[in-house]
């Protein structure tokens, strides 16, 4: 009698859920749907874009459809996302139509790799890319958008980048920076040997890295030939270089929220740096999973120590200059690979499990929506714990069940968008 009792109380629970977040909902039936959002998310510093995979169509496009009215109607200066600088900042080149830059943004995006290259060498990438560029003609040099990546990986192309760049603009430069990073001659292209060689008692190369940072943020003058943009792309693969020192060698030495966290602040500085860049007022759009952008602290993972943007952006500038929005599935098709590496494959994302907002949301009759939070639904009694889907670049469908990051939804998020059944990424064909 009590299973029967609590197993009514369950089906009640779902359909008071779905019944108050129903009349909240607002159904996404073109771009006009997001009108609200929008106003919601226009007086912002920062907007946080989420996505609950990195293989998903409709998370990819909805963010763009978000970010191309941000742009054109409340004036956002850039777009940083979850990749890696060096080589996406030749798409930040074509969109903007510097020195350099390649015909279309195909061709930059054929060039990608670094696995999972599929994250941004997609169909719905090149059309975010192509209205930048027509966007950006319109505009003076001084106004034109950027497209950045933020993430700390691919750090021996940004060493490359460096010496490049300062041996056809300044010799001095060159000779110094290439003598620091000697350091890391003996583990060229292989920053875990590194690391490792480090825990076994190597020498290390933060020295030689900081060294670096320094002496280009001393040196502008010297390197006044570079336009403001080349050099701020130096600067920023010298921090890369930097950082990302720091999180292979944290990752071996250390526990594992102290890497992650390496990284996270990375990414976290890195919009900070492009907010400075783009001067006083300006405004940032972030696109990265939703374990970067939903706020840490309202989910499972304060409870490891893991921080994220998200989090770190409310404490910095305020709740009330940033805006996070989560995307999540029910259900649906996904580009990922089944280790680290592997070939990328479409895979099938099974229904979501019971004690899941996915699973709850499903119940509203409406096939894809989104949901802004307010007070009302910030009240304690309101503030329920439940999974929320998160796929990563590996992922094995039959494991869904461990994919759930337990949250308290409205205080990770400001905003929620909901799809019953989605599709996965149209990858370049290479």
């Amino acid at each position: 009698m009590k299973h029967l009792i609590g197993f009514f109380l369950y089906l009640f629970s779902l359909f008071s859920f779905a019944q108050n977040f129903e009349q909240k909902t607002i159904p996404l039936k073109g771009d006009t749907s997001l009108d609200k959002l929008i106003i919601a998310a226009a007086d912002k510093e920062l907007v946080l874009l989420g996505e609950a995979s990195h293989g998903t169509h409709e998370y990819y496009v909805w963010r763009d459809k978000i970010s191309r009215r941000l742009i054109a109607e409340q004036d956002f200066n850039f777009i940083a996302v979850e990749g890696d600088f060096a080589s996406l900042y030749h798409l930040n080149r074509y969109v903007k139509n510097l020195d350099g830059a390649t015909t279309t943004a195909k061709e930059v995006l054929l060039k990608l790799d670094r696995w999972p290259t599929w994250m941004w060498a997609n169909e719905e990438v090149v059309a975010l890319a192509e209205w930048l560029r027509n966007y950006n003609d319109q505009l003076p040099q001084d106004k034109k958008v950027g497209f950045y990546g933020m993430d700390v990986y691919d750090e021996w192309n940004s060493k490359k980048v460096v010496l490049d760049l300062l041996k056809s603009t300044d010799h001095t430069a060159y000779k110094y920076v290439k003598d620091q990073y000697k350091c890391f001659e003996p583990h060229i292209g292989e920053s875990w040997k590194y690391a490792h060689a480090v825990r076994t008692g190597k020498k290390e190369c933060a020295t030689a890295t900081t060294n670096v940072v320094e002496y280009i943020r001393n040196h502008r003058r010297a390197l006044a030939t570079l336009s403001d943009d080349v050099y701020f792309y130096l600067l920023q693969n010298t921090i890369v270089v930097q950082n990302a020192e720091e999180f292979y060698r944290e990752s071996v030495a250390s526990e594992g929220h102290i890497s992650w966290n390496s990284r996270v602040h990375h990414m976290h500085n890195t919009v900070n740096d492009l907010l400075e860049f783009y001067g006083e007022n300006s405004k940032g759009i972030v696109w990265a999973h939703n374990t970067h952008i939903g706020d840490a602290y309202y989910s499972s993972m304060r409870n490891t120590g893991e921080k994220n943007i998200g989090q770190l952006t409310r404490k910095q500038l305020g709740s009330d200059k940033v805006f996070l929005i989560g995307f999540t599935t029910y259900q649906g098709k996904v580009i990922a690979g089944s280790s680290w590496g592997s070939p990328m494959k479409e895979m099938t994302i099974p229904p979501a499990v019971s004690n899941s907002i996915e699973y709850k949301l499903n119940n509203i009759a409406e096939e894809k929506f989104y949901i802004i939070f307010d007070e009302k639904d910030r009240k304690k009694m309101n503030l329920k714990v439940t999974g929320n889907r998160a796929v990563g670049v590996v992922y094995n469908p039959r494991g869904d069940k461990k994919q759930f990051v337990p949250t308290i939804v409205p205080m990770r998020y400001d905003a929620l968008f909901f799809f019953k059944k989605t599709t996965a990424l149209r990858v370049l064909n290479k």
